[in-house]
């Protein structure tokens, strides 16, 4: 009889621990949209590099760090330019048919030049620099992260004085809500090709940029946090920080997306995109 309610109570978690996982569904490019694929499904052209699985990177050293679970190569690039802005829609389960799972926990942006086409490129070469990075709300009670457990995307800007030319995008959530021991985070990232127009010369320092693994610890405070749940809470960002060079270009948003969006060398899906509105706090722009 006991193992009979244990089956019954447990059953009903299930949807919702599965769920918690998830992945980026698509990318929208002032205002226009590029959809990815299901994780292990099928490789549809498209901008956004697929991974095999839902499930979480979990260890700092893991080679999944540097793209997701077991990234393969995207097809197409799409093209953007300096102060292009981007919405990043994660999305919960393995069909993507819930909102994000997880709300505690920071979200970040990486950018890395490819010395090729996206394409083709080999992102375990890639030099990362931080773009945006945002923590913990002005009320020190609630994480940024669980704007996207409602629903809403993760928006991140092309710094405006980017060198031109191709990138990749590496959106990074950290899930913190097991983080209490070592070896807990939970990490849950893609990578998105990019090509930057543009007439740009500003470019990270050396000093900035790191490799993936190699960015993170598993004991590095931001990813260990043995008083994630305790209030007020604060927070100390993992990696390096934002390049000198992205300044406040990334906070300095608050307008409706255009629209139509910049052309692209994929076939886009257009699609309304939301209206951000500054968070006052790193790189991200969230819709109310």
């Amino acid at each position: 009889m006991i193992q009979i309610l244990l089956t019954f109570s447990l059953a009903p978690l299930l949807p919702v621990l599965v769920s918690a996982h998830g992945f980026i569904a698509s990318v929208t490019i002032d205002g226009t949209s590029y959809p990815g694929n299901e994780p292990g499904g099928t490789t549809d052209p498209s901008v956004i590099r697929l991974v095999s699985m839902i499930e979480p990177v979990k260890g700092a050293t893991n080679p999944s760090i540097n793209c997701g679970m077991n990234a393969t190569l995207a097809a197409n690039v799409a093209n953007a330019n300096p102060g292009s802005q981007l919405q990043v829609h994660w999305v919960g389960g393995s069909t993507g048919d819930s909102n994000w799972g997880h709300g505690v926990g920071p979200i970040m942006h990486y950018m890395a030049k490819c010395t090729d086409s996206c394409s083709t490129y080999d992102s375990t070469n890639a030099e990362w620099f931080k773009v945006s990075e945002l923590g913990v709300k002005d009320d020190d009670t609630t994480w940024y992260q669980a704007n996207i457990m409602a629903g809403q995307p993760a928006n991140v800007t092309i710094p405006s004085n980017i060198i031109s030319g191709e990138y990749l995008l590496r959106s990074e959530l950290i899930a913190l809500q097991n983080a209490m021991s070592v070896g807990g985070a939970e990490f849950y990232l893609a990578c998105i090709q990019l090509n930057v127009g543009g007439s740009g010369t500003g470019a990270a320092m050396s000093t900035e940029e790191c490799s993936f693994p190699g960015c993170y610890s598993d004991d590095d405070p931001g990813i260990y946090d043995p008083n994630i749940y305790n209030l007020p809470l604060t927070y100390t960002f993992p990696g390096p920080p934002v390049a000198a060079f992205v300044g406040r270009d990334t906070s300095s948003g608050g307008t409706q997306p255009s629209g139509s969006g910049s052309g692209s060398s994929s076939t886009p899906t257009s699609g309304s995109s939301p209206s951000p509105t500054s968070s006052g706090k790193g790189g991200f722009l969230f819709s109310h």
